[in-house]
């Protein structure tokens, strides 16, 4: 089945392919719906070149289909080994997956109007010569675009926290480039301009509360708890819900509960007075009790219908995914890099203007290490991450911290006394 419909139709979401989706998540491969957003978001960072999107989104789909369909594994799990039985796989694929015409992914039903999965795509392209078929082949340097839109694809998903390595750079046949600090990769915002993040969320929230009371209490929950944007986010066959907020019964302290996490992992993040109080008012704005009940299923983020006049008026779903909450953190993010650019802070406001929301996650751990002083371990447990190395690696500080220790410091401090 293909899974990305033309750029014109992408965001929008298709049934057929949601429901492949989700059941591909609950019988082969449980993150495959979390891997198909993130490879939504990728390839609409494609928008501007329609070739290349065209391109990159064959490949996507062929290769996904080997992942879900052929081997049920997930691409988290790959080896350099695995990836040459992939290359192995398309030099001779299944006879049944080559088509020797070339036909649209998806069609338009004349009745329903709707797009659907066109029966007679298939994911690899034949020839023929004088009405004969002949043998599949891929040419080198077709093999390389496959690697080079792969090595591509997995440099996003690392950036994502959603894998470790890229098995498709280990095959390539190419000069490797110098690898990027992760943590550069990854930047978090100063404390000034985190300042700047929640005045901006505050004031957005004051001037359009029925959008933005749900964008303030989503960067406070991201912060508070260190959270993916896809731990928050809503796909096929999962919705984060307000009893993920959860009481001990023997201690009384709250947590915050992730069901799935990267590598599959759960995790409970210990919530803090401050999150529970922006919880409370969230809750008090959407008509709810001030703290959810231990089965609760009243969804965290719930989309809304667009009024004639382009305001948000009345609740549509539940199904609120990640390109959504990006699209309200970077407009968060284009706020506050304004407010610090008429308060006389240019340099500021230009580097928050790259930051992501994947950057909250980073600014929550150092702040929580290098600012409120928190332990490492604990850090590590909320954070989730495998290694207390890892979560060491955030013992820093900005650049401009580090040139105002730095300015008074002497060659020689006894000569200095004198």
């Amino acid at each position: 089945m293909p899974l990305f419909d033309g750029l014109a139709y992408l965001e929008s979401g298709n049934a057929q392919v949601n429901l492949h989706l989700a059941q591909l998540s609950l019988n082969q491969v449980p993150d495959a719906g979390l891997v198909y957003e993130l490879a939504v978001d990728w390839l609409l960072e494609q928008r501007h070149s329609e070739n290349n999107y065209k391109t990159y989104r064959s490949e996507l789909t062929t290769f996904l289909h080997w992942c879900f369909s052929e081997l049920a594994i997930s691409p988290k799990d790959l080896t350099r080994r695995i990836m040459m039985r992939y290359l192995d796989y398309c030099q001779a694929p299944p006879q049944h997956l080559i088509a020797y015409r070339n036909v649209a992914q998806f069609v338009s039903d004349k009745e329903w109007g709707e797009r659907l999965p066109n029966p007679h795509w298939r994911p690899f392209l034949g020839k023929r010569e004088l009405g004969r078929e002949l043998p599949y082949r891929l040419s080198e340097q077709a093999m390389k675009t496959k690697l080079a839109i792969l090595s591509a694809f997995f440099q996003f998903l690392i950036q994502e926290e959603y894998m470790e390595r890229n098995p498709a750079l280990l095959l390539q046949r190419v000069k490797r480039p110098v690898a990027c600090d992760p943590h550069e990769q990854g930047q978090a915002f100063s404390e000034l301009q985190w300042s700047y993040v929640m005045q901006a969320a505050d004031t957005l929230a004051r001037e359009q509360p029925e959008q933005h009371e749900r964008t303030r209490f989503l960067t406070c929950l991201m912060y508070a708890c260190y959270l993916r944007i896809s731990e928050v986010a809503a796909r096929p066959g999962f919705t984060p819900v307000m009893s993920q907020f959860r009481r001990d019964a023997k201690t009384g302290v709250w947590g915050y509960f992730i069901p799935r996490s990267k590598g599959g992992k759960r995790r409970t993040v210990a919530v803090s007075q401050a999150l529970l109080e922006a919880l409370t008012r969230y809750r008090r704005f959407r008509g709810l009790s001030p703290l959810p009940t231990p089965d609760e299923q009243t969804p965290l983020f719930v989309r809304h219908k667009a009024a004639a006049h382009g305001r948000e008026q009345g609740e549509l779903n539940a199904n609120l995914g990640i390109r959504q909450l990006r699209d309200l953190i970077d407009t968060l993010i284009g706020k506050a890099a304004s407010l610090a650019e008429v308060d006389g802070f240019p340099q500021d406001s230009a580097e928050m203007r790259v930051l992501t929301a994947h950057s909250i996650r980073h600014t929550g751990i150092t702040h929580d290490i290098n600012l409120n002083g928190r332990p490492l371990s604990h850090v590590q447990a909320d954070a989730g991450h495998d290694s207390i190395d890892t979560t060491s690696k955030y013992l820093h500080t900005a650049n401009s911290e580090r040139h105002e220790s730095a300015a008074a410091k002497q060659l020689d401090r006894l000569q200095g006394d004198q």
